[in-house]
């Protein structure tokens, strides 16, 4: 399983603490598993985050 995957099942597994409310918290769901997406992909390499790291911009 690929290592963006697993931030996705992160970010749901996060999430279903919050899930007791309605709507608005699936809401917060969907925002934990982009996030932990986000995260997965930064990770395996496939997207770079540098330039919205504080202090990993060029040198």
């Amino acid at each position: 399983m690929s290592p963006s995957i697993v931030g996705v099942f992160a970010g749901l597994l996060l999430a279903l603490i919050f899930i007791q409310g309605g709507f608005g918290w699936f809401v917060l769901a969907l925002l934990f598993a982009g996030v932990g997406y986000v995260v997965g992909a930064h990770l395996e390499g496939k997207i770079d985050l540098s330039a919205v790291l504080p202090g990993r911009g060029r040198g």
